[in-house]
């Protein structure tokens, strides 16, 4: 079997059309279309762990929350991105494949994606009007930081450790950054005799 090339290059319409028929997932950069990298365990779990406390919190409410196979549209026919979580409360948000007023998006950082997660990625997410918080979760030690969009219209950092609650305003929900990292394996630094 021939594999394909990190990226090929195809139209958004033929992107949307294509992407689905496929067992591993791919983004869409103008007209680029990426390979998206397998995660490890403990972003496995964090993504897990994430996503049920927001589903269970938001069980009685109108939003949705997503994980891992859902394309969140930046730009119509331009880019389309998977991140790891991601929350819409708003009833445009009706098709199947892909949500595109997102108000809340997670991603957990890896080696491979930190960089594209804090840069180019952040940089687009940022045009959606409707986008109000963006969280990036560390994998190799406890720690979150979010990105908050105030009132002016400037996004604003705060920065989260193991033993602190974080607050989502976007869907106004409470969460313990410890239940984030139940059961994850954090590697032990070995220490020198």
């Amino acid at each position: 079997m021939v594999g394909l090339p990190d990226y090929i290059l195809m139209s958004a319409e033929e992107y949307l059309v294509w992407e689905p028929t496929q067992q591993q997932r791919y983004e869409y950069w103008d007209g680029e279309v990426v390979a998206m990298s397998g995660g490890t365990r403990n972003h496995n779990r964090i993504s897990a762990n994430f996503f049920k406390l927001l589903d269970d919190a938001l069980a009685d409410r109108s939003c949705e929350v997503y994980i891992v196979d859902i394309k969140v549209q930046v730009e119509p026919g331009q880019k389309y991105f998977y991140p790891d979580v991601v929350v819409t409360c708003d009833e445009r948000d009706r098709d199947p494949q892909l949500v595109q007023f997102p108000c809340l998006i997670i991603e957990v950082l890896s080696p491979s994606t930190e960089a594209v997660d804090r840069g180019k990625k952040f940089a687009k997410y940022r045009q959606s009007p409707t986008l109000q918080e963006y969280v990036l979760v560390q994998v190799a030690q406890p720690g979150v930081e979010v990105f908050r969009r105030n009132e002016q219209g400037k996004w604003v950092l705060s920065e989260y450790n193991l033993d602190e609650i974080l607050r989502l305003e976007s869907v106004d929900v409470e969460i313990a950054i410890a239940h984030l990292y139940r059961q994850v394996q954090f590697e032990t630094e070995a220490t020198e005799n």
